[in-house]
């Protein structure tokens, strides 16, 4: 008796994280309507869009033809966040999620990055590059019409190496909404905008 309960103690953290982790994957057409709701109106057609199959694996959803890459809200992830960046990003970011598949947290990953970037390994755009994020809760998520009431746009520039002497930006805010400086005179220095309702 005494074997038996220790056993059932020993499973229940397994049972539990076998019923947590099964994620429900949204159909591929609403993933990509929800995928690029940051877009600007008259590109959402033509971005390519990374979404997630029906084993929890993020793969292209759909080729694109303009210069936006869309990424689907992750289901593993509580809220609903959705991004767009221009495609000369894009070795960037598929960097960054292949190191966190890779086990490596956010210190480590922008310790790796760097040094891919200085030696010339990883390309950064040598123009700023626009970022377009929109998040918002999961109450406020409608899974069958992609629609997202209440949520929340935030820009982000790329301009990598960049000051606040180069751009006159400070590096932290001082008003709501302001453009400040983050990570400045960094590989991913970039211009933070919003969060606008």
């Amino acid at each position: 008796m005494l074997y038996r309960s220790l056993f059932i103690l020993l499973l229940l953290p397994f049972m539990g994280f076998s019923q947590n982790s099964e994620v429900k994957i949204l159909p591929e057409d609403i993933q990509i309507k929800t995928a690029v709701l940051p877009a600007p109106e008259d590109q959402k057609d033509g971005a390519m869009v990374y979404g997630y199959n029906k084993e929890g694996t993020l793969v292209v959803l759909r080729e694109g033809f303009n210069n936006l890459v869309c990424l689907a809200d992750d289901p593993n992830k509580e809220g609903i966040s959705v991004s767009c960046y221009y495609k000369k990003l894009d070795p960037f970011m598929a960097r960054g999620r292949e190191l966190s598949l890779a086990g490596k947290d956010v210190k480590e990953k922008r310790e790796i990055r760097a040094q891919e970037v200085a030696s010339g390994k990883l390309k950064m755009p040598s123009e700023p590059s626009m970022m377009y994020i929109f998040f918002g809760k999961d109450e406020n998520y409608n899974p069958k019409t992609a629609e997202l009431k209440d949520g929340k746009y935030r820009y982000v520039i790329y301009t990598p190496f960049a000051t606040t002497e180069s751009t006159g930006l400070p590096d932290k805010p001082h008003a709501n909404g302001m453009p400040w400086l983050m990570d400045p005179g960094t590989h991913r220095a970039h211009i933070m905008v919003g969060p606008f309702k």
